[in-house]
C-alpha cells in the first residue's frame, strides 16, 4: 500500500515537471521568434526575411505541430488522434514553407551582394535541414491516406516518423544555433543576452527529444 503511494506520489511529480517543461517549450516558439523578428525587422531588407522566417519555421510552427502529440501540454490534447495528426501536418507544411522562403530570401540576398554560397556550416546544414522537412512531409502522406502506402503497417510507419521526425527537429534547431553564431546576430546581440537566446533552441530540443522518446519507450512497454 505505502509503495504503491509512493509511486503514484513520483509518477504525479514528473508528470508535473513534464507539464512545466511543455509550457515552458510553449512560451520558448512563441518568445524566440519575436525576439528574432524584433531584432531583423522583418520587410526592411531581403535578408531580413531570412532570420525570421527560419526561426517562425522550426522554432514556432514545427514545435508547436510537435508538442501536438505531448500528453501533458496539447492545445488540442481531447482531439481525437486523427485530427491531431491533420493539424501536425498542416503546421508541418507551414515549416516547409518558411523555411523554402527563407532559404530564397538569402539565396536572393546573398546573389545581389556577389557572395558565395553555403560556405559555412550554418549554410550547409541549413540548406540540408530545408530539403529534409520538405521531404519528411512528403513522406508523412501515407499516414493520413494509408493507400498509398499499404505494404506498410500503420504503427510501423509511425515509428519511423517519429524517429526521422526528431532527427529534423534536431537538425532545425542545430541550424538555428550555428544562426546565432552569425556576424549578424553576434554584431546584434552579445553577453548574456547571447547565451539567454541560445538556450531557447537548445531548450526545445531537449524537451522535444524527451516527448518522442518518452513515447516510443511506452508504447514498447505496451507491446511487450
Amino acid at each position: 500500500m505505502i509503495h504503491n503511494k509512493e509511486a503514484e506520489s513520483e509518477t504525479r511529480f514528473y508528470g508535473f515537471i513534464r507539464a512545466v517543461s511543455v509550457g515552458l517549450t510553449h512560451i520558448i516558439s512563441i518568445a524566440f521568434p519575436v525576439f528574432i523578428a524584433f531584432l531583423s525587422l522583418p520587410g526592411t531588407s531581403v535578408f531580413s526575411w531570412h532570420p525570421f522566417l527560419m526561426t517562425v519555421a522550426f522554432g514556432f510552427f514545427m514545435t508547436e505541430a510537435i508538442l501536438l502529440f505531448s500528453p501533458y501540454g496539447s492545445f488540442i490534447k481531447r482531439f481525437p488522434h486523427k485530427t491531431k495528426g491533420r493539424v501536425h501536418w498542416i503546421l508541418q507544411s507551414l515549416c516547409g514553407s518558411c523555411a523554402v522562403l527563407g532559404l530564397a530570401a538569402v539565396y536572393y540576398n546573398k546573389n545581389l551582394n556577389g557572395k558565395a554560397h553555403f560556405t559555412s556550416w550554418h549554410g550547409l546544414l541549413g540548406l540540408i535541414t530545408v530539403c529534409v522537412v520538405c521531404v519528411q512531409s512528403l513522406a508523412a502522406m501515407p499516414l493520413i491516406y494509408h493507400s498509398l502506402a499499404k505494404d506498410w503497417s500503420l504503427a510501423k510507419l509511425k515509428r519511423y516518423h517519429a524517429a526521422s521526425g526528431l532527427v529534423t527537429f534536431l537538425l532545425g534547431c542545430t541550424s538555428l544555433l550555428l544562426g546565432l553564431c552569425s556576424s549578424w546576430f553576434t554584431a546584434s546581440v552579445g553577453g548574456y543576452a547571447w547565451y539567454l537566446a541560445a538556450i531557447c533552441p537548445a531548450l526545445s530540443a531537449l524537451i522535444i527529444m524527451n516527448q518522442v522518446s518518452s513515447a516510443y519507450v511506452a508504447k514498447k512497454r505496451l507491446q511487450s
